[in-house]
């Protein structure tokens, strides 16, 4: 069996793939036939950028997200069986609950990843997908999808009738979109032209303000709720938008703070901070419990994820590049076998 390794900050060229023996399945774990994973910004991060908030282990097998077939299990093994269709938990010692430090084992991170051919996981890291998605749809759930699940559900649940704010088209805020309007909720979307805007209605966006033609987008966004404000932000800008976000959320609202893609540092003003009042909560993607449970909203709607590009296994570097330097709406998923 075949895996790629990296180091964190290694860039393209420290991308390097190995040949392995295959491995065995002790008591409580299954070996996985890895058929797809997707990419995240944060492969960006640890390839290119050499910085993470998680530990990252030297030579892991990298990617947190991926999807395949379970074709060998261990003794004691009573969740999943040989043959099951199973995604990877991102934080598999995350069962339920709250986020704790001692359930920060990451895949992709301080444990090892999904860009391989066969991976061996404990059962709890593993969860049934809906029948109805592919592979490379499936391996698109478990990093963005969880996380706009946690988003909407994990504070304050979402509401049939309130109105959610999701920031762009990267992969989480079109999860958020796309489950957003499975709890009945209306949808503002900000993105940055008129033909992602089409394309943000046409998955179920009721409304998109185009911030480059409106920069003060908060004030639109009160507008179109009659002055209220957005119920749910589903924020991922970071530092250029979270003033803006704050100034869009209804009273009582909650901000699921998401990313920082913008960078840089935060200069909100204190004017800002104290105008609203609001929840503020960080999101970090979500528990094995709550990928369960948007998996069933998932199968019931029959829920279709966006893929922007599949690659194969063997141009694993040319799929970084292009998540790296390319515009893109949807997921960028690399298949296996």
């Amino acid at each position: 069996m075949k895996s790629y390794h990296v180091n964190l900050g290694a860039g393209l060229e420290g991308l390097l793939l190995r040949e392995h023996d295959m491995p065995v399945p002790g008591p409580g774990e299954v070996l996985v036939r890895v058929r797809a994973c997707s990419l995240n910004f944060r492969e960006i991060m640890i390839l290119f950028h050499g910085s993470y908030t998680l530990p990252i282990r030297p030579d892991v097998i990298p990617v947190s997200d991926g999807a395949g077939e379970i074709v060998q299990v261990g003794e004691g093994v009573t969740k999943v069986k040989a043959g099951d269709r199973v995604a990877g938990v991102v934080f598999p010692h995350w069962l339920d609950g709250p986020f704790r430090w001692e359930n920060s084992g990451q895949l992709g991170g301080s444990l090892h990843g999904m860009l391989t051919e066969y991976a061996v996981f404990s059962e709890e890291a593993v969860v049934r997908f809906p029948d109805h998605l592919s592979f490379e749809e499936a391996a698109t759930l478990p990093c963005a999808a969880v996380t706009a699940w946690n988003a909407l559900t994990g504070g304050k649940p979402l509401e049939a009738g309130q109105a959610v704010l999701t920031l762009g088209s990267g992969g989480v805020s079109l999860f958020a979109i796309q489950l957003a309007k499975l709890f009945g909720a209306r949808v503002i979307a900000t993105t940055s032209s008129m033909e992602k805007a089409e394309r943000l209605k046409a998955l179920g966006a009721d409304d998109v303000i185009d911030y480059n033609a409106v920069p003060n987008w908060h004030i639109t966004v009160r507008e179109l709720t009659e002055g209220r404000g957005a119920d749910c932000v589903v924020e991922v800008g970071g530092a250029g938008t979270l003033e803006k976000s704050i100034r869009s959320a209804a009273a009582d609202g909650q901000i699921s703070q998401v990313g920082w893609l913008a960078g840089g540092t935060s200069s909100v003003p204190i004017g800002a901070i104290a105008a609203n009042v609001y929840t503020l909560r960080r999101i970090a993607v979500g528990s094995r419990s709550q990928f369960i449970a948007m998996n069933r909203a998932i199968a019931l709607s029959r829920l279709k994820p966006v893929i922007d590009r599949v690659f194969p296994f063997e141009e694993a570097s040319a799929a970084f590049a292009y998540l790296k330097d390319q515009p893109r709406f949807g997921k960028v998923v690399i298949k296996i076998g």
